[in-house]
């Protein structure tokens, strides 16, 4: 593997792969059992088990059941497929989170039933704790976890040092907007609070680092349209997600464009105050490559050509694993989304075994550094469960980086 990986630089893209039916067999079975599985836990725990209800509750519980497991993906399917049906989505997406938030719970109640069992609680006593705990705990979680996916995002405020920073931009304030994520829930008023919000910091630099919206630009045209009201003194800057690439990329970009921020396509900037200078570049996504639309595709030396390598640099890069360019090309800060923080506990056990850093700042190289926000907005189901939205402040310091604690 080790020698495998030697081979592969940190810009190699993938291509389109050919069709292959046994992939896709394999695929879609993977998909099906995992969904038999969502669905299958929380009925067993729920419905089932030593609880003893009434047969006429077990009957209907499992239809209740059944009816969703076998609509779940045709809503999918129809919600967010080419034609986008907004409504259609909605539902897929609440049923998606819903389940999610049951199924991880009725494994905890299985656990607390064996915990009752060996606290010698009879049956059915302790099969009906174990589902009436895992009943409401999963409400009151769905319940708090929309009302912290529709709120606007509290303002996370970090410093970071970077050392080869100018004296002149000593201070320079740097606002990280990620993963809005517009889509079928119509959120305009929430888009003009985000941006009342960032007005209201000051900001030196205003930086989106992808997936703005699920849908074409025409669709979601109102929801980013308060994008252009946001302000920044020095530069408003924005490079593409892996969303955009279901929903016209290039499109995105020359809409970023139109109303005033800077489309980092694999390019840079020159931000300069008091006599200091700061290269802020851009790289596409790294699924860009396998869209197939022509010029995309993830370049830090097409990003850097024509820097100055004594100055330091700020790169945007939609994902965290991207880093492993900013090493190589001597980056000092890179700026990141994609995560969500994980989104919905204990889903961001899963974004670790993908990407590097899930949030907050972290150090990859002597020089290079990382910033991952936890998003800005949230995808697919409403809800966000121990893993807040945030607006990030970054406040850039010129100097040494402190030592670490021993």
């Amino acid at each position: 593997m080790s020698g495998i990986l030697s081979n592969v630089t940190a810009d190699s893209v993938e291509t389109r792969p050919r069709r292959n039916v046994g992939r896709v067999l394999r695929f879609s079975a993977t998909i099906g059992a995992i969904l038999v599985l969502l669905f299958a836990v929380p009925w067993w725990t729920l419905i089932m088990s030593g609880n003893h209800w009434p047969h006429a509750v077990r009957v209907a519980g499992s239809v209740v059941f059944a009816v969703a497991l076998a609509a779940f993906p045709l809503l999918m399917a129809s919600g967010h497929g080419r034609r986008h049906n907004d409504r259609v989505a909605v539902a897929a997406d609440v049923l998606l989170g819903v389940v999610w938030v049951l199924f991880v719970w009725s494994i905890l109640g299985e656990i607390l039933a064996a915990l009752l069992w060996a606290a010698r609680v009879g049956s059915p006593a302790r099969f009906r704790i174990a589902t009436l705990v895992v009943a409401v705990i999963s409400l009151v979680l769905l319940a708090w976890g929309y009302a912290e996916a529709r709120r606007v995002p509290r303002v996370r405020r970090v410093s970071v040092t970077v050392p080869r920073l100018g004296p002149g931009l000593d201070g320079l304030r740097l606002v990280l907007l990620t993963d809005t994520h517009y889509g079928p829930i119509d959120r305009t008023a929430w888009s003009r609070r985000v941006a009342e919000v960032v007005n209201s910091l000051d900001a030196d630099v205003v930086a989106h680092t992808g997936d703005i919206a699920d849908g074409e630009v025409a669709q979601r045209r109102r929801q980013t349209e308060p994008l252009a009201d946001i302000k920044a003194t020095l530069a408003r800057v924005y490079v593409t997600g892996n969303h955009e690439y279901f929903s016209g990329a290039q499109r995105w970009v020359e809409y970023m464009a139109s109303i005033g921020w800077e489309a980092l396509h694999n390019r840079h900037v020159l931000v300069q105050r008091g006599g200091s200078s700061l290269v802020v570049a851009g790289v596409d996504d790294r699924t860009a490559a396998g869209s197939g639309i022509p010029g995309h595709h993830a370049d830090h030396e097409a990003a850097l050509i024509g820097a100055d390598p004594d100055l330091p640099v700020l790169l945007l890069a939609h994902q965290p694993v991207q880093v492993a360019g900013a090493v190589e090309h001597g980056v000092d800060l890179q700026i990141s989304g994609h995560t969500h923080g994980g989104q919905m506990w204990p889903f961001h056990y899963l974004v670790r075994l993908d990407q590097p850093a899930l949030a907050g700042l972290s150090r990859f190289s002597e020089r290079t550094q990382l910033y991952t926000s936890r998003g800005t907005g949230f995808w697919g189901p409403p809800f966000r469960i121990f893993a807040p939205s945030e607006i990030t402040l970054l406040t850039l310091s010129a100097g040494q980086v402190p030592p670490p604690v021993l």
